[in-house]
């Protein structure tokens, strides 16, 4: 009996201090979980103003956006959770044409119908370019050119915390005519 006198409450003052200590380390658990929550959060509207970017570079680029005539901007608005309210809006800014090479004939492959219109003849009927059975010896211009574009497509979510700016590169061999 004498034993209870002299402990004096330590082991209430010892379990106290532990439970205080597993309190303190549970409050900075959930405040990490919180923070990756958000990071995560945060990253994934991030991969979705991205992929819509990339939507409407992919429709501006579908068109014969390389054409004198063609002026026309591709602009979208998405429901990426389906909810039937637009999530995210993009557009394409820009299309610069960088770079315009001339096509040499030799590189020109003759057993693909989207080279024939570059093929260099001297043998022609009612405008119809006849290939010759094998590639011109000599290095010659082709009548094609390969450009290289930057087509410079935005893309933001509609509350605004989010603002994606995404720069494709896209290279085309088109006619001699089109200009850069």
């Amino acid at each position: 009996m004498k034993n209870f006198k002299r402990q004096q409450g330590a082991t209430l003052i010892t379990s106290l201090i532990m439970l205080i200590v597993l309190t303190l380390l549970v409050i900075s658990a959930i405040r990490s979980s919180t923070t990756n929550l958000r990071i995560a959060g945060n990253m994934q509207m991030q991969a979705e103003a991205i992929a819509v970017a990339q939507l409407a570079t992919e429709q501006f680029i579908s068109n014969n956006f390389t054409a004198p005539s063609f002026i026309s901007a591709v602009s979208i608005a998405t429901d990426i959770n389906n909810d039937g309210n637009t999530d995210y809006t993009a557009s394409v800014t820009t299309a610069k044409c960088i770079a315009n090479t001339p096509v040499l004939s030799s590189s020109i492959d003759y057993t693909k119908a989207s080279d024939v219109s570059c093929m260099p003849s001297s043998k022609s009927t009612g405008g119809d370019i006849i290939p010759t059975s094998s590639p011109p010896t000599t290095v010659v211009e082709s009548l094609c050119v390969q450009q290289l574009w930057d087509i410079a497509a935005t893309a933001s979510s509609i509350d605004g915390t989010v603002n994606i700016k995404t720069h494709q590169g896209i290279s085309i061999r088109v006619s001699k005519e089109i200009k850069c």
